[in-house]
């Protein structure tokens, strides 16, 4: 594998077609895993083309082999999603077809996150049903610097209600303990309230972030997609009629806990709009991202899409300041 062998699709240089169909899919990324990964930690992304990933067990084994270690659960989660045989292979998140899922980075509301994310098409949907990609670093430079700053001075607080509208805390925590959810919360630095209606949790976190390796400034927060201006209107009028607005599901704010304008959110959604690309899966597609450099998302589809999931090199904000104070 030479970087000249990579092709351009949608308009970036990211398509790695394999034309002998008497690959051994180990074989391959065992040659090639280093090449790989040095494409990826510059690049980004990278969907190789033809090697045929037929089910979860080798989707698995792929991952862990190119990524170099063994997969990550999917941890305080915040979309519904299976694990498949106990592999630590998800589906991906299972919302209805109708829905989009916005431009996002894995986890980024979260204190820690994968810095690898590889998915897999086992069967592509009927119509549409793409993944569409987008460049963190793009993003970074194209919202506007007053907006961005604003964003980067007072970080990103999110606030969630559990409850079966969107996801149980049981399902979201993984356990039926709340001893277990409280000690989760203590060490991950979440602040917690046990409430008439169940569970609300809070965190703050950044919204820009420098790349460990490419020390690249990057957008990187899912203000976004929390805020309660993602839903549509009248599912978010029932919503704050029913519940109030402080106990809707999911929602952001700024870290003081003042609102984020509107606008400011429209436009970064704008920006990903603008900037994403994407590509038609073939069953097989093994497509690679560092989750930090780039953000996934899906379009609306019909028919029996199956895609995969798995996640691996967990990195955390901890993490991130301990290597700053040795960098100085």
């Amino acid at each position: 594998m030479k970087s000249h062998d990579i092709q351009i699709i949608s308009g970036k240089k990211m398509l790695l077609q394999i034309d002998d169909n008497k690959v051994n899919i180990f074989d391959w990324l065992h040659q090639y895993k280093e090449d790989i990964e040095d494409f990826i930690s510059v690049n980004g992304a990278l969907l190789i083309r033809g090697l045929g990933v037929s089910n979860d067990k080798e989707f698995g084994e792929a991952l862990e082999l190119v990524f170099g270690e063994e997969l990550a659960n999917y941890t305080y989660r915040s979309t519904p999603r299976r694990e498949v045989n106990q592999s630590k292979v998800y589906t991906a998140t299972e919302y209805h077809a109708s829905e989009v899922i916005p431009q996002h980075n894995e986890n980024a509301y979260s204190n820690s996150w994968p810095m690898r994310i590889g998915f897999t098409c086992l069967v592509p949907a009927d119509k549409m049903g793409n993944t569409p990609i987008s460049d963190s670093r793009e993003a970074y430079q194209k919202i506007p610097i007053e907006i961005r700053e604003e964003f980067e001075r007072k970080n990103i607080k999110y606030v969630r209600n559990y409850s079966d509208i969107d996801l149980p805390w049981e399902e979201v925590f993984q356990t039926t303990s709340k001893t277990e959810v409280e000690q989760y919360c203590n060490e991950n630095n979440l602040t917690f309230e046990w409430t008439d209606n169940g569970l609300r949790t809070s965190q703050v976190n950044q919204a820009t972030i420098m790349h460990p390796t490419t020390k690249e400034m990057l957008w990187f927060n899912q203000a976004h997609l929390f805020h309660s201006s993602n839903l549509d209107s009248e599912i978010r009028e029932g919503l704050i009629e029913l519940f109030g607005e402080d106990n809707l599901p999911r929602n952001s704010f700024f870290g003081d806990g003042t609102p984020i304008d509107e606008e400011a959110l429209s436009i970064i959604r704008k920006v990903f709009e603008d900037t994403k690309f994407s590509f038609q899966w073939s069953k097989g597609d093994l497509l690679l991202l560092d989750n930090m450099l780039y953000t996934h998302g899906r379009e609306p589809y019909e028919g029996n899409r199956k895609i995969l999931v798995g996640m691996a090199k967990k990195y955390s904000s901890q993490m991130r300041r301990s290597r700053v104070s040795t960098d100085l």
